[in-house]
């Protein structure tokens, strides 16, 4: 074996000692043992079924999955553990009624000994004890009383019956007793040091399977098994973890074939070798489509995950026992760490490759040692490199892009990743595996996952690249992608057009080792033409020099293409790059406006021709760059073209850039273990020159596309001659592969195809049935193919041939022939017949009935086919037409009907699209779409409009809806917003098919962003962009939480019975909500805003005036008495969350409130994003005024209108209180027994006492001072309501406040924040004192900021935290991210601008909490100073409930400090601003009001109706009115009565009455330097406009 034949001569001649020769005693011992692999594999079969496989499931025919899934469950149910898997059985429904704990406590005491527990029960009772004491622990963390609630929660179990610190590890401490103790003997039998439950638990080993007949093409698919034992029964949990578990049920055969790998390179077997490694590289291949199989479109039928539903449940259960033991991660999966392994990965440097290192640790003894022979011993990869065979090479690259490439397993994986996580991190999980690794200063925490899964994807590429510069999803779309090299090896005709403009396309694959399937694609760097090349070198007198090496140092792009090359051909001269490979390579045509722009930058703008060029509205512009410089040189001198063309040519490769690669369907299939050649079906597009490049200025000339025309050129062009000094020889032309996931055939055999094909989008359907007749599938193979005429009928003898053989029906449509083609059923062949011309869309109605059968589902009665689509835009617009028709004429009645159908088959994947790239020409002449406009577009409400922006365009999304493969709501996702950045990460924006599907829903261009030439006015509207945008993103995020919870009757109810899960969703999401006052609108963002607004009042006006006080409106409507009076009627939904039994009383009464409550919630942030659009439009108007003095006067309007745009939405979230209070939660006449629920409710409200509560004295609020608990006083952290005189309402008046008391509001915003980034640095706050004393708060140490900067070790620690926090706070990752960036922008800019703050304020400011705050967001901080300047006030807890949590580490809201009455303020006796009574003409005239006030304290209502047309109303007894009676309390002189004002319909409004308060008072108006009173009347108006708009706008 070690000498299978005798050494080369060559080799032996001339050896004086031949020891050499002979095999090493390694070698001599390796070969007598076997491979490291297999002896590891024999001892796990050998011992595994006498142990019951407790060191890991590990067989040569299983891989890493049970031989039998029921095996060791039936094992457990024939002994006495069988309580604990009977339990499991019950969990949902249990988990649904909230008494699982109840049923736990009930279990009996069995212990998990070897008597009690056989061995071949160890894996089932390890995983239902494991996923019992996690379930326990996570109802413990969500009992109904982890958000708003009024009283403790209950025990429901004695402390005999929990395990106690002393006596346990930390892991099974609070655990029952009944199920601790076992639990931890039955780890130590498994050998796991510590009691944890792992991902491969509740994957790999928690299924069952369906159909034990169905192999095909494997056994374990995830429409073949069900969870065995579930928490929650819902598709998100099971898609998870199913589909992990089908991983490794593709990846059965997988262990032998690695194991094979090692024998062969132990063998010096490289044919062997060769064979596995291909075998090996095909189940890799199917990875990518098992991960895809999750879907987030509703209509996918089992396969939808929703991810608001896993976020908010399952993300929640998965936290580990403790933070030391491995988190549930798929980085714990055997199957990832040995392919890790077997790649020969050898760094893991970044978060994830840490993790990966530390659950390896952990997994099973069989798979260490497994993973760890294949990894030290005999590297596959090693050795394939060091035999120099190009096959090896090839096909080992193949299997690393299949794994861990951007088209591979890992792509997949990540860009599935990255948008169902945009969902969950905004709708409530507050930590990802991803994001857990990140810092403070990173981005938000889908993108962090999105980066650090490309980190973990680079390390496992780099041992196979020689350097990666570049993002993976960087990748997409350029030559990096192509990492082969072949020729091409010919061109055919394949119809009886002479011209060829559809012709076939030969590629010589031999020694690449590419290895390709049906309905892959091909990418290829195309090259220009040869007369090209020869007309530049002309142009620039460079013919002589096309050999000459050209310096890249210019241009990065060609110097990592150089790169590149070197990395792909092994050869290092092919680097070096000759004029010649420039002008073949790169992007010469068409014209880009960047490339003509850099010629006449070059020429001095002294070209006339180009002038008229660069005038052009539409880009790119047809012609090269030949054509280009040919023009320009007949407009300038000699002398000018030599200097800027002149001998050094270094200047050509950063004006040409790179040419990008195209992508062909491949349209052949081979039955070779490497094929041999790939075919290509290419039509050649044409297009003319444009007029002004041309010297006649003729329309007519016709030019081909650049890579049409290369593998497809006119046959008279092949014709030409090129000079051999121009061609030298043959080139290499540089391919890929691509493997487009939504394109595959299907798994089964028997299922029908149906195929629609425009001219050459026959070209993968080539692929397809060769494929299925080379596999003997029988499913039925339908194609309707469209062509212009019988001449262009694309390989008609190779489709007549199917058709006599029953193995193909086809259907055509020829659109300018009347020579049509019908099938005989007698002859069995096609016949021609007089038929009228026609498009594809008439043909696939004619066969209406089969068209509806295919579409439609085996459950809906139909054929459940596959129906594949492609060509081009239009071809798809006509296919998708006619199967419309089809569906409505045939079965559906109405239209929508017929929409929904083909809705399901593309959520179901059985529609396909494969659409050619059709560069679209884009006008500059499309209508401009302000920013404003486009957020109101956001399709939360039922048959609205869906629009996005993308790199300056706006698309309406609307339809593309039901079909996009990623699911409707990863798009609704980016509803409203510009998605530009989400293009980028997702490598849509290089993506040419994504490109081109989406000019068909063009609707102009998105405005850009106004030239402000003032810093201030840029930073403005930078900063009211972003809240816009926090609008908009808080609008459809709370969509998705109010559809999952109201749309679906199964979270409602389950099995006939209320299900307590839906309860508990809503409890927790209403608690958000009101908890955190709508955090990323009313928090630290608002506050950013008001202080930059107030400063720049400040800096332009006065620094005497007074300013309204936003965030106190904010703190006192949060503390209100209808605040308090709502949060008591979500505290009592909470209540019910583990009380089924008196839920069931009023079932009807908690869904009616739900509905009424969450359709009060989008209507509320329907009106705060009007508002803010109405704000956003004011910056397009401050534009237009005009004059030397305009930035000063707009910048002072504009502020002055934004102040009060805040104002109005301040207030906004007090009408939100009031209205929420008014709805009641008990309606016992709804009810299906009113009389149970009347005395139900009685019966509650004597045992809360409030049903004599007309026996007291009626309180409307409360004394909020007193809600100060510390944890010592009180460990529940229990605030008990105390009622307070009536005389202290009129402190919830508005108030205005000083420039200072603004700052200090930032100053302690940002001192909160601080105190939630480091609980464990927070004391217990002391009385008196002054600085950081007074805030119980000590400077950070180095050590501390350290810490404070420094992420989890451990995934365990993140997903840990996360359960914690939502025991404290339920609030998201996506809010503490915005609210943790806004701090540091607040500290950033007081800290930037403090010389000017200390010149405005009349006081020294305290600057003592914003040093220390620059200390951690990283700022130039001070050293601190006290100052006796005091803050606002002691904080407060949220008046009349508590948060679970300690008062310190409940995350207490900055809105939640009241400020001291203004009677009480050091600021009240300050007079107003002196105003100039000379300009009394200029003022505003005080709007009309219609309320009467009889006297100061008279209370109206003001009612607005904002129900918009489309908008569905409410449930019955919802109230409509939006604003409750308001006052604006203005500061008077000192010793003057304050007199009360109504609040102002408009911000307009509110300027104005400001001004006029101050003028009855008497006070001059300031005069405002420059402008003109036009100008100010003109933007007074303008803005009046837009106040009385938002009045009367209703939603979208």
């Amino acid at each position: 074996m070690l000498i299978p034949e005798a050494p080369p001569k060559e080799t032996s001649r001339g050896l004086k000692n031949a020891d050499s020769l002979c095999p090493t005693d390694d070698e001599v011992l390796a070969a007598a043992l076997g491979a490291p692999a297999r002896r590891v594999l024999m001892r796990a079969e050998a011992l595994g079924p006498r142990t019951g496989y407790r060191d890991g499931y590990l067989t040569s025919k299983w891989g890493f999955c049970p031989p039998d899934p029921s095996a060791s469950p039936a094992a457990l149910a024939a002994c006495t553990g069988r309580v604990w898997s009977d339990l499991c059985g019950r969990m949902p429904g249990l988990v649904g009624r909230g008494k699982i704990r109840e049923a736990i406590l009930d279990l009996p005491l069995i212990m998990g000994t070897a008597d009690v527990i056989p061995d071949n029960a160890l894996w089932a009772a390890t995983v239902c004890l494991g996923i019992l004491a996690s379930v326990y622990r996570y109802e413990e963390r969500n009992d109904g009383h982890e958000g708003i609630a009024t009283a403790v929660s209950a025990a429901v179990a004695g402390p005999d019956a929990i395990m106690q610190e002393e006596e346990c590890e930390e892991e099974l401490k609070g655990i029952p007793r009944n199920i601790a103790v076992p639990y931890r003997t039955l780890c130590t039998r498994m050998g796991r040091p510590l009691p944890h439950l792992t991902q491969y638990d509740v994957s790999i080993y928690n299924f069952k399977l369906r159909d034990h007949t169905s192999v095909y093409p494997y056994l374990a698919r995830a429409e073949n098994m069900d969870l065995r034992w579930p928490v929650f029964q819902d598709r998100a949990e099971a898609m998870f973890l199913l589909c992990m578990a089908e991983v490794h049920g593709c990846f059965t055969n997988g262990v032998e074939l690695v194991t094979r790998c090692q024998e062969m390179v132990m063998e010096r077997d490289n044919e062997g070798l060769l064979v596995e490694l291909v075998r090996l590289k095909e189940i890799i291949d199917q990875l990518g489509y098992v991960f895809h199989k999750i879907s987030v479109n509703p209509g996918s039928g089992e396969q939808f995950a929703n991810p608001v539903e896993w976020g908010q449940r399952y993300a929640k259960f998965s936290a580990p026992l403790s933070k030391r033991v491995p988190a549930l991660s798929g980085l714990a999966l055997p199957l990832f760490q040995l392919m890790d392994a077997f790649l020969g990965r050898k760094k893991y440097d970044t978060f994830l490759g840490l993790e990966a290192l530390h659950l390896r640790a952990w997994l099973p003894l069989n798979h260490r040692a497994f993973i760890a022979a294949i990894e030290q011993y005999y590297q596959v990869p090693k050795y394939v490199a060091s035999t120099g065979d190009k096959r090896l090479i090839g096909v080992m690259d193949g299997i690393v892009e299949s794994y861990a490439g951007e088209r591979g397993f890992m792509g997949t994986h990540r860009y599935k990743v990255y948008g169902f996580l945009e969902v969950v991190a905004k709708t409530g999980r507050t930590e990802t595996n991803g994001n857990a690794g990140g810092g403070d200063n990173d981005g938000r925490p889908w993108e962090e996952v999105h980066r650090t899964l490309s980190d973990s994807m680079i390390e496992r590429l780099e041992p196979f690249r020689t350097s990666i510069t570049l993002k993976p999803h960087e990748m997409r779309g350029c030559f990096e992608e192509c990492r082969f090299t072949a020729r091409v090896a010919g061109r055919e005709f394949i119809d009886q057009d002479h011209d060829r403009s559809t012709g076939k396309v030969t590629i010589d694959l031999r020694n690449t080792g590419m290895t390709f399937g049906p309905g892959d694609r091909v990418a290829i760097m195309p090259l220009n033409p040869w007369r090209e090349v020869l007309r530049v070198a002309q142009v620039l007198g460079a013919v002589d020099r096309l050999d000459e090496n050209i310096s890249l140092e210019k241009a990065d792009d060609w110097k990592r293409f150089s790169k590149h090359v070197v990395d792909v051909t092994r050869e290092p001269k092919a680097g070096d790059f000759t004029l010649r490979d420039i002008l073949r390579q790169g992007h010469i045509a068409p014209l880009t406006k960047e490339t003509v722009l850099a010629v006449h930058v070059m020429l001095r703008a002294a070209s006339t021709p180009l002038l008229e060029i660069l005038s052009s509205e539409e880009w790119p512009v047809s012609g090269s760059l030949a054509d280009l410089l040919a023009v320009a040189r007949s407009g300038v001198s000699s002398a000018i073209w030599d200097q800027a063309f002149g001998s050094d040519l270094a200047w050509l490769p950063k004006m040409v850039p790179v040419e990008v690669p195209r992508t062909y369907s491949i349209s052949s299939h081979s039955h070779e273990l490497l094929p041999s050649f790939i075919n290509l079906t290419v039509s050649r597009v044409e297009h003319k020159l444009c007029p002004l490049l041309a010297f006649d200025g003729s329309k007519d000339i016709i030019r081909p596309g650049v890579s049409s025309g290369f593998l497809n050129p006119h046959p008279e062009d092949e014709l030409i001659e090129v000079p051999e000094f121009v061609k030298k020889h043959e080139e290499r032309v540089y391919i890929g592969i691509s493997r487009p996931l939504n394109f595959q055939l299907p798994i089964s055999p028997a299922a029908p195809v149906a195929m629609f094909a425009g001219g050459s989008g026959i070209a993968p359907f080539r692929s397809f049935w060769q494929a299925r007749f080379q596999r003997g599938d029988v499913g039925r193979n339908i194609l309707f193919l469209g062509v212009q005429s019988r001449k262009k009928f694309v390989y008609e003898e190779e489709l007549r041939e199917h058709v006599k053989n029953d193995g193909l029906e086809l259907h055509t449509a020829f659109s300018r022939d009347n020579r049509g083609l019908v099938f005989n059923p007698h002859s069995r062949e096609l016949v021609e017949r007089e038929t009228e011309p026609r498009y594809l869309d008439v043909a696939i109605a004619e066969k209406g009935n089969l068209i509806c059968d295919l579409v439609m589902s085996t459950k809906q009665g139909g054929l459940g086919g596959y129906l594949y689509i492609c060509g081009s835009v239009s071809v798809y617009e006509t296919v998708i037409s006619g199967i419309q028709r089809a569906i409505y004429k045939t079965r559906a009645v109405t239209q929508k009907a017929a929409d929904d159908l083909l809705a399901i088959a593309f959520a179901e994947r059985r529609f396909m699209l494969d659409i050619f790239m059709t560069p679209r020409v884009m006008s500059l002449k499309e209508p401009i779409i302000p920013v404003s406009t486009l957020s109101r577009y956001t399709g939360h409400r039922d048959n609205s409009k869906i629009w996005i922006g993308v790199h300056g365009a706006v698309y309406d999304v609307t339809d593309f809806l039901p079909i996009h493969p990623g699911g409707s709501l990863i798009v609704a996702a980016s509803a409203g917003l510009d998605a530009s950045k989400t293009f980028d990460d997702l490598a849509h924006t290089s993506n040419p098919e994504v490109s081109s599907l989406l000019s068909k829903y063009f609707i102009g261009y998105l405005a850009p962003k106004p030239a402000f030439h003032s810093p201030e006015l840029n930073t403005l509207y930078n900063g009211w962009l972003d809240y816009l945008r926090t609008c908009v993103e808080s609008l459809t995020t709370l969509s998705f939480e109010v559809k999952a919870i109201m749309a679906d009757t199964n979270i409602w109810f389950s099995g006939g019975m209320l299900n307590m899960g839906g309860v508990r969703k809503f409890y927790q999401f209403q608690s958000r909500l009101i908890q955190n006052g709508f955090k990323t609108l009313f928090g630290t963002k608002m506050q950013e805003l008001f202080v930059k607004l107030s400063f720049t009042l400040m800096s332009a006006h006065n620094q005497n005036s007074r300013l309204p006080d936003v965030m106190g409106v904010v703190s006192r409507a949060q503390s209100s008495s209808a605040s308090t009076s709502a949060q008591k009627e979500i505290s009592q939904i909470g209540e019910y969350v583990c009380d089924s039994s008196s839920a069931q009383s009023f079932e009807r009464s908690i869904i009616r409130y739900a509905q009424t409550v969450t359709e009060l919630d989008v209507r509320f942030l329907e009106q705060i994003r009007e508002e803010i659009c109405t704000g956003m439009d004011a910056f397009e108007l401050a534009m237009s005024m005009k004059g030397a003095s305009a930035e000063k006067q707009r910048l002072y309007k504009l502020a002055a209108f934004l102040v009060a745009i805040l104002e109005r939405i301040a207030e906004r979230l007090d009408t939100y209180f009031v209205d929420l209070a008014a709805i009641s939660l008990y309606h016992p006449e709804i009810e299906v027994n009113p009389a149970r629920a009347r005395w139900n409710l009685v019966r509650r409200r004597i045992k809360e006492g409030s049903f004599f509560l007309y026996t007291e004295e009626v309180t409307l609020d409360y004394d909020t001072s007193r809600f100060d608990v510390h944890e010592e006083e009180s460990p529940s952290s229990t605030v008990l309501l105390e009622p307070v005189p009536r005389s202290r309402m009129n402190a919830r008046s508005r108030q205005s406040i000083s420039f200072e008391q603004v700052i200090s509001q930032a100053n302690d915003m940002v001192q909160q924040r601080i105190d939630q980034d480091i609980p464990h640095l927070q004391i217990r706050r002391a009385n008196g004192g002054s600085g950081v004393e007074a805030r119980g708060l000590e400077p950070l140490s180095e050590t501390q900021q350290m810490a404070l900067n420094t992420p989890p070790r451990r995934l365990a620690e993140a997903h840990s935290r996360r359960a914690a926090d939502s025991s404290k706070s339920i609030v998201s990752s996506y809010e503490n991210h915005l609210d943790r960036k806004a701090a540091q922008r607040i500290s950033t800019f007081i800290s930037g601008n403090m010389k000017a703050i200390r010149r405005l304020s009349r006081a020294t400011l305290d600057t003592t909490a914003m040093d220390h705050a620059m200390s951690l967001y990283g700022g130039s901080g001070r050293q601190a100073s006290s100052s006796p300047l005091s803050a606002l006030g002691s904080p407060n807890e949220v008046g009349g409930t508590r948060s679970r949590a300690s008062s310190n580490a409940s995350s207490p809201q900055p809105s939640a400090r009241l400020p001291p009455p203004l009677a009480k303020s050091s600021f009240a006796q300050k007079p107003l601003p002196s105003i100039d009574t000379t300009e009394k003409a200029r003022l505003p005239p005080l709007p009309p009001s219609s309320r009467k006030n009889s006297d100061t304290t008279t209370t109206t209502t003001e009612y607005v109706t904002i129900r918009s047309p489309d908008q569905k109303p409410a449930a019955a007894g919802l109230n409509d009115r939006i604003s409750p009676t308001h006052f604006v309390r203005f500061a008077g002189l000192a010793g003057e009565e304050r007199k009360m004002i109504p609040l102002p319909g408009s911000p307009r409004d509110s300027v104005g009455m400001g001004m006029y308060a101050a003028v009855r008072r008497g006070t001059p108006l300031r005069k405002q330097s420059g402008g003109s009173a036009g100008e100010g009347d003109l933007m007074a108006k303008a803005l009046e406009a837009l106040s009385a708009r938002a009045r009367g706008t209703g939603q979208m």
